[in-house]
C-alpha cells in the first residue's frame, strides 16, 4: 500500500476509533454512576468530577486545595467547589496538620473510603480488560504502540498550546 493511502487509512482508523471511545466512555459514565449509586442508597448528586476527586484525595491524603488542582488538572476555584459540596455530603472533612495550623487539608471519611475502593475496583477491572487486549501483541509492536501513543499525546498538547495562545 502506497504510504499517502497508509497515512489516509490511519486517519480514518483513528477518527473511528474515537467516535467508539467516546460512545464507550459515555456508556462507562452511566454504568459506572449507576453502579456508584447502588452501592450509595439515596446517592444522586454525585458526577465524574466528584468521584475523581475523591479518588484523588483517598490516593494522597492529606492533601490541600493547590496540590489537588494540580494532579487532578482543575482550577483552584474547580476544586474548592466540588470540596465544599463533598464537605456538606460527608465524604470528605478538614483536617490540618500539627507542624501547619494554617493549612487546610482534606482526608476521606469512612464513607469517601468506601466510594474510594469502589471506584479502584472499578478501574482494576478496566485496567484487566485493557491489559488482555494488548496481550496479544509482541513487544516490538507494543514499543511502536507506545511510541505512536507519546507522540500522538506530544501533538495534542503542543495543539492545546497553540490554541490557547490564539485566545
Amino acid at each position: 500500500m502506497e504510504k499517502a493511502t497508509s497515512v489516509q487509512h490511519v486517519y480514518d482508523l483513528l477518527i473511528k476509533m474515537n467516535h467508539q471511545l467516546e460512545q464507550h466512555q459515555q456508556r462507562e459514565r452511566i454504568s459506572f454512576l449507576e453502579e456508584i449509586h447502588e452501592h450509595f442508597d439515596g446517592i444522586a448528586s454525585l458526577n465524574l468530577t466528584d468521584v475523581h476527586l475523591i479518588d484523588c484525595i483517598g490516593r494522597h491524603e492529606p492533601i490541600n486545595v493547590t496540590t489537588l488542582a494540580d494532579r487532578m488538572e482543575l482550577s483552584k476555584g474547580t476544586v474548592s467547589k466540588v470540596s465544599t459540596k463533598l464537605l456538606k455530603e460527608g465524604w470528605i472533612r478538614r483536617t490540618q496538620l500539627n507542624d501547619n495550623k494554617k493549612e487546610i487539608y482534606f482526608r476521606l471519611t469512612p464513607l469517601g473510603k468506601k466510594l474510594f475502593f469502589v471506584h479502584e475496583r472499578l478501574h482494576a477491572k478496566v485496567q484487566q480488560q485493557l491489559f488482555q487486549f494488548l496481550d496479544r501483541y509482541s513487544s516490538e509492536e507494543l514499543n511502536v504502540l507506545k511510541r505512536l501513543l507519546s507522540d500522538g499525546v506530544d501533538l495534542l498538547e503542543a495543539m492545546e498550546l497553540q490554541d490557547k495562545s490564539l485566545d
